[in-house]
């Protein structure tokens, strides 16, 4: 992080963990200069922002104080609007009747083109959008069974590599719980292995007869098909349905008229995640896996998933770093570190604590001399050390195709964001504005969205990578 005078920041907290999202705010909170933020994190704006701007209607309204002051502010501004339009509405109909009735006698001739006048100078009052369009709901499976799943004494992870040792967890119906832990600690191979993605090393799994399990995670976005569209998805699904039963449906999604029958290649991130979304809520599960779902999601998005996810009668195990998120919709937490999962035993407030106290502790271990390995090797024999350094050449070896994907994925991303730059750059001459350009304006513009999108896509992908070596990277470093 450079020094500056100004910061913009699009989303900023997408890809990254709770942890990271914590220090960042820490560090916005005493960054010097100004900075302009866009962001679907309420928690994160209430800490970091002292105005909000508000984009509507093609207007730009500001409002002093952070997002929660914002939305009393906005509500408060949208009532009376509303009561504004109402009264307007009625002024605009009696001077409408007014004129209908008297226009052709001559003697109110004079009054009806006064009216017709008041009404031309009329400042038109537009009417107050306070519904969001998003009302989808999660609806649970009729038969469900206690417990959904269990694990026992289960040691997670891949191939050789374990991530998580002797993990016991009896899942009923109705828990709701919130993942933490520091990023590499492994909440997403608990998460795998809980879908049945990843395969136990050892110990036991079981789950209930009736369990239905809803799974979202970021890849599954790449694993829509590009060329349906939502509606076709969904019908994809279950053929008897009717098609305004499908569209009713995906309405409630944000996705109406001719949006339902869009492919999904035309889609931004945000309304991917919505599809992937809708498919999950539309079969009905009775446990919910979700792992970072507000990740290009907008407020209103956030907002309608909050309240989706508190009226979900099924049990939910959720990723998220979205603190408003998990605060509003889990019950307890579990702590995943150091290759273990227990409870942790505090809010958010408490965990952030944990975090501060455990940075510490891992610098003051880095200040001191290695003592400890020095006194392991000594107490293993010359062959047990030789074999230990076979085993771990091995698996590094192993990593190093996965370290190259994600070597080509950040040089894929830098090759991405420069040409996205160079377009910018030529998008940014107001003479390709003329209409003897537009063929040439209308072909920068698809460039722009075709490398935005195959932007968005190679960060994904580098991101499940990243997260797979680094947990793999942990376990071979605890074998040391």
């Amino acid at each position: 992080m450079c020094r500056s005078d100004l910061l913009l920041l699009d989303e900023p907290t997408n890809h990254l963990d709770l942890d990271a999202t914590l220090w960042l705010e820490q560090w916005l909170k005493s960054y010097p200069g100004t900075l302009l933020l866009i962001s679907h994190d309420r928690d994160f704006l209430d800490n970091v922002v002292s105005h909000i701007v508000h984009m509507s209607a093609k207007k730009l309204t500001l409002y002093k104080g952070n997002y929660t002051a914002f939305e009393r502010a906005l509500a408060e501004r949208l009532s009376q609007q509303q009561a504004a339009f109402e009264k307007q509405q009625e002024r605009i109909e009696q001077i409408e009747s007014f004129v209908r009735r008297f226009r052709a006698k001559a003697s109110k001739a004079k009054q009806a083109q006064s009216r017709l006048k008041e009404l031309e100078r009329m400042e038109q009052i537009a009417p107050a959008h306070i519904d969001s369009p998003f009302s989808f709901s999660f609806q649970c499976s009729d038969k469900i069974s206690s417990p959904l799943l269990t694990l026992y004494e289960a040691n997670l992870g891949y191939a050789a590599s374990t991530v998580l040792q002797k993990v016991s967890l009896s899942l009923t119906p109705g828990e709701r719980i919130g993942l933490l832990g520091p990023n590499g600690a492994g909440k997403s191979t608990f998460i795998k292995t809980l879908v049945g993605d990843l395969s136990l090393m050892s110990g036991e799994k079981s789950t209930g007869e009736h369990l239905k399990i809803g799974y979202f995670a970021q890849h599954q976005l790449e694993a829509l098909d590009l060329d349906a569209s939502p509606f076709l998805h969904l019908q994809r699904l279950s053929p008897q349905a009717t098609d305004q039963e499908i569209r009713n449906f995906l309405g409630s999604f944000g996705f109406v008229g001719d949006d339902a029958l869009t492919e999904i290649k035309r889609f931004s991130g945000g309304e991917k995640a919505r599809v992937a979304l809708s498919l999950i809520a539309w079969q009905k599960p009775n446990l919910l896996l979700m792992d970072e779902p507000t990740n290009h999601l907008d407020l209103e998005v956030c907002y309608a998933l909050t309240l989706a996810l508190q009226s979900f009668e099924g049990s939910l195990i959720l990723v998220s770093h979205d603190r408003h998120l998990l605060r509003n919709t889990v019950d307890r937490f579990l702590l995943v570190a150091d290759g273990q999962v227990s409870e942790f035993k505090g809010d958010l407030d408490d965990y952030q604590t944990w975090l501060t106290q455990r940075r510490r502790q891992d610098k003051s271990e880095e200040s001191k001399p290695d003592e400890t390995d020095a006194s392991s090797n000594r107490s293993l024999t010359a062959a047990e050390r030789k074999e230990l350094k076979r085993q771990q050449a091995e698996q590094r070896a192993a990593l190093r195709p996965l370290k190259q994907l994600i070597e080509h994925d950040e040089r894929k991303i830098a090759t991405l964001e420069l040409k996205l730059k160079e377009l910018e750059e030529k998008l940014s001459d107001t003479d390709l504005y003329s209409a003897s350009r537009k063929a040439e304006l209308t072909q920068h513009l698809e460039s722009q969205r075709q490398l935005q999108k195959e932007l968005s896509e190679t960060e994904e992908n580098w991101m499940e990578r990243l997260e797979e070596y680094e947990e793999k990277e942990a376990a071979l470093s605890q074998m040391g």
